[in-house]
C-alpha cells in the first residue's frame, strides 16, 4: 500500500500463534506513534485481518502517526465467546509489549472496530478497565454490534447487509445458546452496569440501520457515567455505509469527522500502563 510498511507476525495466544497485520507509515515521524488495535467486522462469525485495508485506520496511519495492529481473531462457527475476545485481549498485550520496537507511546493505545469489531471494542475496553492489565487511552467502536435482544431498530429490521434475520444467526453461533454468556457485558456489552471509568469514546452510525439504538444506548451510559463520548449519526440505513460507499457525501464527512475526532483525542487523551 502506497506510503504503508506491512509487516505480518503471529502473536502467541496460549499455544497456538494467531496471525496479525502490523501497518505504519514508510516514513515515520520522530513523535513516538498512537498505537491503535484494529478489530475487523463480520458479525463474530467472518471476516479477516486484510479488511483493514478497507477501513478508516488506513488513513491514519497515513496522517495520524499511527501503527495499526490488525489480528485475525478467532470466528464464531468454530470458536464461540470468549476465543475472540481472548484473541484481541492478547493483541491488546502484544501492542503494549512492543511498543518500543514499533515507536509507539505506551500511554496512548487506542482500541478501534467496525460492527461486530466495534462490540468486541466495547468488550475490550470494559475487559481492560477490570483487569487492569494494560490501559486504553480511547476507543472507537464504529457502528458497534453490542446487543443480542431485540431493540427499537434491529427487533425488524430488512437492511441489505445487516438485519434481524442476520443478527440472530450472528449471536446464537457466538453464544451457543449459553445463558451465562449472554449475561456477560464482555460477551453481550449491552449486558453492562457499570461504565465508570471506561475509555473516552467515540462513535458513529446509520439513523436508520440495526445498530442505531444499541449504539445510543451505550453513548448515553457512558454519559451517565461522565465518561468523554461523542456520537455522529448518519441519514443512512446502510450498514457500514462508509465501507460499502465510500465515495459518498456521508461516507467522506463520517471520514473527516473520525479524523477530526481522532487528532483531538491524541492531544487529550492518554492512559499510564501500570508498572509490573
Amino acid at each position: 500500500m502506497k506510503g504503508i510498511e506491512t509487516r505480518h507476525i503471529r502473536i502467541p495466544v496460549g499455544k497456538r500463534k494467531m496471525k496479525a497485520l502490523v501497518l505504519m507509515p514508510q516514513e515515520r515521524s520522530e513523535a513516538l506513534s498512537t498505537g491503535v488495535l484494529w478489530l475487523h467486522g463480520g458479525g463474530f462469525a467472518l471476516g479477516c485481518k486484510e479488511q483493514v485495508y478497507y477501513s478508516r485506520a488506513m488513513a491514519l496511519v497515513r496522517s495520524k502517526n499511527c501503527v495499526v495492529l490488525a489480528p485475525d481473531y478467532r470466528l464464531s462457527w468454530f470458536h464461540p465467546y470468549p476465543a475472540a475476545l481472548e484473541d484481541a485481549y492478547a493483541a491488546l498485550l502484544y501492542l503494549r509489549d512492543h511498543c518500543d520496537e514499533w515507536g509507539i507511546r505506551p500511554d496512548q493505545l487506542v482500541v478501534m472496530g467496525c460492527s461486530a469489531g466495534g462490540g468486541l471494542t466495547a468488550a475490550l475496553g470494559m475487559l481492560a478497565r477490570d483487569k487492569k492489565e494494560v490501559a486504553i487511552a480511547f476507543q472507537l467502536p464504529l457502528y458497534p454490534m453490542l446487543d443480542n435482544e431485540p431493540t427499537e431498530t434491529s427487533k425488524d429490521n430488512h437492511g441489505r447487509f445487516t438485519n434481524t434475520r442476520n443478527l440472530r444467526l450472528a449471536w446464537r453461533l457466538y453464544l451457543r445458546g449459553d445463558k451465562d454468556k449472554a449475561a456477560s457485558p464482555y460477551a453481550v456489552p449491552a449486558r453492562q452496569t457499570d461504565y465508570k471509568d471506561l475509555p473516552p469514546t467515540y462513535t458513529f452510525v446509520g439513523k436508520y440501520e440495526a445498530f442505531y439504538s444499541e449504539t445510543k444506548s451505550f453513548v448515553e451510559q457512558l454519559r451517565a457515567a461522565d465518561v468523554p463520548v461523542e456520537m455522529d449519526v448518519y441519514e443512512t440505513g446502510l450498514h457500514s455505509f462508509d465501507q460499502f460507499q465510500p465515495k459518498s457525501t456521508i461516507a467522506r464527512q463520517a471520514a473527516e469527522r473520525l479524523e477530526e475526532y481522532f487528532e483531538k483525542a491524541q492531544r487529550l487523551y492518554f492512559a499510564e500502563q501500570s508498572k509490573t
